[in-house]
């Protein structure tokens, strides 16, 4: 009989300590702070860029898997998908989530949620499109980095008039269903009346409209194209550079993607070091800072991105006061 209850108390022992145990590793599990990551593009398109908001998170010693976790969601280029992604996010209940789609991911995010901070990346004033109060005090649950992205549009005008001023017709391409479309084709018309040229604006809100967008521009008889910042144009780099060279026209865009593609010239802001600004203030929130006190950064860094292959294939030579202007020239 002793050893009868003997035998029992060692198993109550025992299977209590391993009931205490799993409550401990649960705890630390969740223990792990969990990032959401509003991406536009895929984990291919955006692979550089995803590399960038990771080290920008390691520089303050979070390192993923080790002691943040990320739940990746993906748009895709398609802004509808944003809400219900966003949605998804809130409801997981991660600690901050990152809006690495532009705009429109900052939009989804903020109407998701009014509690769990938010760290956004856009091209536009956030002020002027309603995402915070002030770029110094941004107040409620949002806060991230700019970019000059639009604001550089009547500067790609010049570049590319530059460099082709044969071209009196050029055309600009936007996405319909960008939140800036109609600011980029209202400083575009500006911008040609500025030089002189005559502006056509096309449209195009999937990747299977590229095609008929250039078959259009040859019917236009345009001469270079400008083509507007937007997530379903960066992710469509390869694309858009081979139609270029495939129907000889000339074309420029703030995206360095487009240039490393095979495109003729790209100029606007360092992306991935704005992808790298919020990887590092969505270590200080998750380190216990507010949203509401960390003023939005801007991403100063502006590079001019010429591509001599796509130039020679094209019949352009690239005056040398261009080049020298250059940040980088690919070969």
């Amino acid at each position: 009989m002793a050893s009868y209850l003997g035998r029992r108390k060692f198993l109550a022992t025992l299977v209590g300590g391993a009931a205490a145990a799993w409550p401990l590793a649960a705890r630390a599990q969740q223990a792990m702070p969990v990032i959401g990551f509003l991406g536009g593009g895929s984990p291919v398109t955006d692979a550089n860029r995803a590399r960038a908001f990771r080290q920008g998170l390691s520089e303050t010693g979070y390192v993923e898997g080790k002691n943040v976790a990320i739940e990746y969601r993906w748009a895709e280029g398609q802004y509808d998908r944003f809400p219900a992604l966003a949605t998804d996010l809130v409801r997981r209940q991660v600690n901050v989530i990152a809006a690495l789609g532009g705009t429109p991911s900052a939009q989804a995010a903020k109407a998701a949620t009014t509690s769990i901070p938010i760290v956004f990346q856009t091209a536009v004033d956030p002020v002027e499109f309603g995402l915070i109060k002030s770029l110094n005090r941004p107040g409620g649950n949002l806060t991230g980095v700019t970019i000059l992205s639009v604001e550089l549009e009547p500067k790609l005008f010049e570049l590319l008039h530059e460099l082709v001023p044969a071209a009196t017709v050029i055309a600009l391409l936007v996405n319909p269903t960008s939140p800036f479309a109609e600011t980029l084709s209202r400083d575009a018309q500006a911008a040609a009346r500025t030089l002189g040229l005559q502006l056509h604006v096309l449209q195009a809100s999937t990747e299977r409209e590229f095609d008929t967008v250039f078959a259009t521009l040859v019917q236009l008889r345009v001469g270079a194209l400008v083509i507007g910042p937007d997530v379903l144009f960066t992710n469509g780099s390869d694309k858009l550079a081979t139609l270029m060279l495939r129907y000889a026209l000339p074309a420029i865009y703030p995206v360095r993607e487009f240039a490393a593609a095979g495109g003729l010239m790209s100029y606007g802001p360092s992306i991935a070091e704005g992808w790298r600004l919020m990887g590092l203030y969505t270590s200080r929130i998750l380190k216990g800072e507010k949203p509401a006190d960390l003023p939005v950064q801007q991403v100063t860094k502006v590079e001019l991105v010429i591509n001599l292959k796509a130039a020679n294939a094209l019949g352009i030579t690239f005056p040398l006061t261009l080049l020298g202007r250059a940040d980088e020239v690919i070969e």
